[in-house]
């Protein structure tokens, strides 16, 4: 028995022994005939990655008119105003105008009691008559002296009538003048108008006491022509002197919109600038004149002024909707290559009119920029280009083929 559990022991360890050779054996094989496989095998193709494709509007560059006007809050005031103050003193015998009325010049406005300076003026002819009566009778006797016999008259004696004489013309030459300033006081008794213009409210009325120390009696603006000014930055105004010192300064066309939002149709011209730039605003005072014979221009209001070019120039001019703004505060367009692809390119331009940008740096007239289509694009990107509609950003067709 024991003789036969030993061999019984014995079949099994040989048994299980002979398992693990042939699964060694196996698993061996297996490795070796897998490496030979994979050896024998070819790598799959890899496929390259698809670039998207955009749909895009695409217009091209072209050279237009370019004339925006530049704006300024301008300031009308008259040429020349005139406070009436009355050379004498009287009591106010009549007027001769209606307040607001539009006056000439030399047109007489007030008219003071004169009684009392005819009375003056008279009495200065008086005085010259009879100072001219003396002087003719000390010449007469002046001219007798000179004739008369040396031995029977004096030196002294003839002195005398020759200074007598002299005298005789001096006072006539005073009474003259005492005449001219009595005349002068008569002529002043009338308030003449010394500019034409629209004179405003009157301070006295008939019957009422005036003198020069009682202040104006009315005042007087020029309506027609009037000047219009507004302020120029020191940048601009050192770059217009330098173009009119070149003989290239641009011929401008200066108008003005009214407060109420309407053109005014007098076309001004150039008056003068000022002396002195202000030490606060760093501008300096321009002066236009205008044509005023309808009164829409009043002295102290505020007007638009418009400024542009008589003969505006010619620039590229891409759609305002094909700018966009770039980090770091530079604009950006995308431009469509001849290959198909986009690329983007930095622009520098002016302000937008019409609708439409001028290109100062950037685009050339003729390329092709991206007008609608450009959240999706990236640098050589390949698009499908469509017919751009009269505003794509709006439109739902164009938005349903981009979304596709």
């Amino acid at each position: 028995m024991a003789e036969e559990k030993k061999e019984s022991k014995k079949s099994i360890v040989g048994s299980f022994i002979a398992t693990i050779v042939l699964a060694a054996a196996c698993g061996t094989g297996g490795w070796f005939g897998h490496e030979m496989w994979l050896k024998n095998q070819k790598p799959p193709e890899v496929a390259a990655p698809q670039m998207p494709v955009a749909t895009v509007a695409v217009t091209n560059a072209q050279l237009r008119l370019y004339n925006l006007p530049e704006r300024f809050v301008a300031h009308a005031e008259p040429i020349q105003e005139v406070d009436l103050l009355p050379q004498v003193d009287g009591y106010i015998k009549e007027m001769c105008f209606n307040e607001g009325d539009i006056v000439k010049e030399g047109q007489i406005l007030y008219v003071l009691d004169d009684e009392r300076y005819r009375a003056v003026v008279n009495q200065r002819k008086a005085d010259l008559e009879a100072a001219e009566a003396e002087a003719r009778r000390a010449e007469r006797y002046w001219e007798r002296m000179q004739k008369a016999d040396s031995r029977g008259i004096t030196q002294l004696e003839r002195d005398n009538a020759e200074a007598g004489a002299e005298k005789a013309k001096a006072s006539v030459l005073q009474a003259k003048a005492n005449l001219v300033v009595a005349e002068y006081d008569l002529k002043k008794a009338k308030v003449i108008a010394p500019i034409s213009g629209q004179i405003g409210k009157t301070s006295a009325h008939v019957g009422d006491y005036v003198a020069p120390s009682k202040g104006s009696l009315a005042r007087i603006v020029q309506i027609d022509p009037i000047r219009v000014t507004f302020p120029l930055t020191d940048r601009a105004y050192v770059g217009w002197r330098a173009a009119m010192k070149k003989g290239k300064a641009p011929d401008y066309r200066m108008r003005l919109l009214l407060p109420d939002g309407s053109e005014y149709s007098g076309q001004g011209k150039w008056d003068f600038d000022d002396n002195e730039m202000s030490r606060d605003t760093a501008t300096i005072i321009m002066r236009l004149s205008f044509p005023n014979p309808d009164r829409l221009l009043i002295p102290n209001s505020y007007v638009t002024l418009l400024t542009d070019y008589k003969t505006p120039p010619k620039l590229p001019c891409i759609p305002q909707q094909s700018v966009f703004d770039l980090v770091g505060g530079s604009q950006g367009v995308w431009i469509l290559k001849d290959d198909g692809t986009v690329e983007q390119r930095v622009v520098e331009v002016r302000e937008m009119s019409e609708g439409w940008c001028p290109v100062v740096k950037g685009v050339k007239v003729g390329e092709k920029v991206v007008i609608s289509g450009t959240g999706k694009l990236a640098p050589g990107m390949k698009v499908k280009v469509v017919q751009p509609t009269m505003n794509d950003d709006l439109d739902p067709k164009y938005k349903a083929k981009v979304q596709e």
